[in-house]
């Protein structure tokens, strides 16, 4: 199935985890994927698989804090390709701790990449879509962004923003052909994850959390990436707004 042959599709943060499975199933769809990424190796690793299979993908760093460096990664992907039919804000950071404790640097961390970042990248390819009076965008949230725990402020008051901002723009240009949705995935087997399971001193800390989850295991990439594809397709030109939740059903759940 390649329902996104020859569009072309910038996905940040894909050098590695949700972002890299993306590019790769958009790159099965037929598309032509734009890898922007803060780390070179990661991103020229991703943007290198996807050619070898055969679809056209390039590498352009990307920092997506810096309004300006975003700018130049779009006006690169124009100039490249001609067009931005979609937008996949994938990039972030986690900044967890206890409100009273986290600096003003870490705030401004977080909110620099996990909100600030999702504005600049739409804010940037916005005027090209709507030149074409056509594009999706979908953002990557978390389950973080309408459930909360404990000790992880402030990443998920930049999440709950990422919804507003995903509402917001979704209905100031549906009208004008621009379909925004976002999806909010939940414990996500990827690399960061995998490093954290490592380094906790708990041997056992990976089996606890799968043990709450209740399909019993962390989710897949793949899995993520299967809905961004929908999202990004034809078949989702309905979908206005949402927030489709992938996380297994853990939220879905009362206390136990």
């Amino acid at each position: 199935m390649e329902r996104l042959r020859g569009r072309v599709a910038i996905v940040t943060g894909a050098g590695q985890g949700i972002g890299e499975a993306i590019a790769r199933r958009f790159a099965a769809e037929g598309a032509r994927v734009v890898v922007a990424d803060i780390n070179a190796g990661t991103g020229e690793r991703t943007a290198a698989t996807l050619r070898e299979s055969g679809p056209e993908a390039v590498f352009l760093p990307c920092d997506v804090a810096d309004a300006a460096s975003v700018a130049a990664m779009v006006a690169e992907t124009v100039a490249r390709f001609g067009a931005v039919d979609v937008l996949i804000n994938n990039a972030g950071i986690a900044v967890f701790g206890d409100p009273l404790e986290i600096t003003d640097a870490d705030w401004a961390r977080c909110m620099s990449v996990d909100l600030d970042g999702v504005w600049h990248c739409c804010r940037a390819v916005l005027p090209h879509m709507l030149e074409r009076g056509r594009g999706a965008i979908v953002n990557i949230a978390s389950n973080h962004s309408f459930q909360i725990i404990r000790n992880t402020f402030p990443y998920p008051v930049a999440k709950h923003g990422l919804l507003g901002l995903t509402r917001s723009l979704a209905l100031e240009y549906a009208g004008r052909g621009i379909i925004v949705n976002a999806i909010s995935p939940g414990y996500i087997d990827t690399p960061l994850n995998q490093k954290m399971f490592a380094e906790d001193p708990d041997p056992d800390a990976r089996k606890k959390v799968e043990a709450k989850q209740p399909l019993g295991r962390l989710g897949r990439p793949d899995e993520i990436a299967a809905v961004a594809a929908l999202l990004a397709s034809d078949e989702a030109r309905f979908i206005v707004g949402a927030n489709i939740v992938v996380d297994g059903g853990v939220t879905i759940r009362m206390y136990e």
